[in-house]
């Protein structure tokens, strides 16, 4: 039977602000279904936020330098990400699954299930990376002319393409073992796993990309090989520390087995949320083939404006990460009523970081697209998108956190059936009527992004407000 908890009042012996946050950075064994909700999304959120801010700095950092190789070769880089994209997908999809899983079976104190699905977990993220470098390795100069990529792409951007996707398998590890410890609620260590891998990239980035003294410069492929080798590091470490044991789980060697109950589980519960990212990741890659159409200036824009969303707006994720752990350990735990508390808490505060970074992009849009760039036409378009997608930031926290209580929950299907409705059957077809029919050029684009997901935010908080969440077993 279900436990209806509602969360009490913050104890009057808090600690500080500061033991808290140190505590947070440090990690912490607290029993997140116990210990109250604002100290809860505090503990998590904290070292979330952290991590996506350092993985997004590396993405910023990528393409400042890539920047400096010219226009043809950050549209490479945005054209190798229309297909990294779909094995986004599949990992992020993959990842909402573990968590849910994870962190029901650490709400039920069930440890080993917790540790034998996360092994279940890897070697499913390894099956699929297989594929995704037989691809990049042999056919990445076709996939770059297939998306409409210009004659110095295909000449000599496609060595980029060929490492990313050919190193695709520590990607796909990033994504899964991370999501094994935030799930568990180890969130700093997947903190601390990004801060290792991205910081060795932005070291290795400008030396491989422009050479020093022996090292000879690479170019655009540099870029591509320092990313491969700090995230590679940072799988090494990842594997390290789960055997080592953190906070809240730990990898044994009688845990690593092949489990085929747990693992259909995975992929069953998974199947949604790979439908889901793969449904909106996809539609990515027709905005780009949209705006492809423009010019590389259009591509370059939007390439640049996609790594300053996505640095901006991490944070945001990391608060939506935080509520996915909370929701799924809460029901774990049989504590509804505490899950739903902690979305609507969570989306609040969501709702106000995003305000403020809405009148940033408003009034330095240019400024921002100015620290990478010089291109006027460039400059220009990426403006364009941020000032446009500053009008739904109201409505997208909302949505971010919705989305991921649904995830949390294990309910990735709902999900998906949303995002096939805005993304697919209104975005796209928008997309191309305003740009092409209509003549708005790459502004009639960014004006279907805007209303799409607009529509899907508001939607999906009001499914989340009817509760069917709350029934979904994993």
């Amino acid at each position: 039977m279900e436990k209806h908890v509602i969360p009490s009042e913050e104890p009057p012996d808090q600690p500080s602000i500061w033991v808290q946050l140190k505590h947070a950075i440090k990690g912490t064994d607290e029993d997140y279904t116990r210990i109250g909700l604002k100290k809860a999304i505090f503990l998590l959120a904290v070292p979330m936020i952290l991590e996506l801010v350092m993985e997004s700095t590396f993405a910023v950092v990528d393409i400042y330098f890539v920047g400096k190789l010219g226009s043809s070769a950050v549209a490479t880089v945005g054209l190798t990400e229309t297909y990294l994209f779909l094995l986004y997908s599949i990992g992020m999809g993959l990842a909402m699954a573990v968590t849910a899983i994870i962190a029901r079976r650490t709400g039920e104190k069930e440890k080993d299930e917790a540790s034998v699905s996360a092994v279940q977990a890897i070697i499913l993220a390894i099956l699929v990376s297989v594929p995704f470098a037989l691809l990049g390795i042999f056919y990445s100069k076709e996939m770059l002319i297939l998306m409409g990529a210009d004659a110095w792409a295909a000449d000599h951007g496609y060595r980029y393409t060929q490492w990313m996707l050919g190193g695709n398998a520590v990607i796909m590890l990033l994504f899964v073992i991370n999501s094994i410890y935030r799930g568990a609620g180890d969130a700093a260590i997947a903190m601390r796993i990004l801060w290792i891998a991205n910081g060795i990239n932005i070291l290795l980035d400008p030396l491989l990309i422009f050479g020093w003294g022996s090292v000879p410069a690479l170019g655009i492929e540099g870029a591509a090989i320092a990313t491969t080798i700090g995230r590679g590091v940072g799988v090494l470490v990842q594997f390290w520390l789960l055997f080592k044991g953190g906070k809240h789980i730990k990898v044994l060697r009688r845990h690593i087995y092949w489990h085929g109950k747990m693992m259909l589980n995975i992929v069953r519960t998974s199947l949604g949320g790979i439908g889901q990212m793969v449904i909106s990741m996809s539609s990515w890659i027709f905005i780009m083939r949209i705006l492809a159409d423009f010019g590389s200036e259009s591509v370059a824009g939007a390439t640049i404006a996609v790594r300053i969303l996505l640095f901006t707006m991490m944070p945001a994720w990391g608060l939506s990460n935080a509520a996915a752990t909370l929701v799924g350990q809460n029901l774990g735990a049989g504590q509804p009523a505490r899950a739903e508390s902690a979305v609507w808490k969570t989306g609040t505060y969501n709702m106000i970081f995003l305000l403020c970074v809405s009148v940033i992009y408003f009034i330095y849009a240019n400024s921002l697209m100015g620290l990478f760039t010089s291109e006027t036409k460039v400059i220009q378009v990426g403006s364009s998108w941020l000032r446009i997608l500053s009008y739904s930031f109201f409505v997208y926290g909302w949505w971010m956190v919705s989305a991921q209580a649904f995830n949390g929950a294990g309910d990735t299907v709902t999900p998906t059936k949303i995002n096939f409705v805005f993304f697919w059957l209104i975005q796209i077809p928008l997309a191309y009527g305003l740009a092409i029919w209509l003549d708005w050029g790459h502004v009639g684009v960014f004006w279907a992004i805007f209303y799409s997901e607009t529509s899907v935010g508001l939607f999906t908080l009001w499914l989340f407000s009817k509760g069917s969440w709350k029934r979904v077993k994993v």
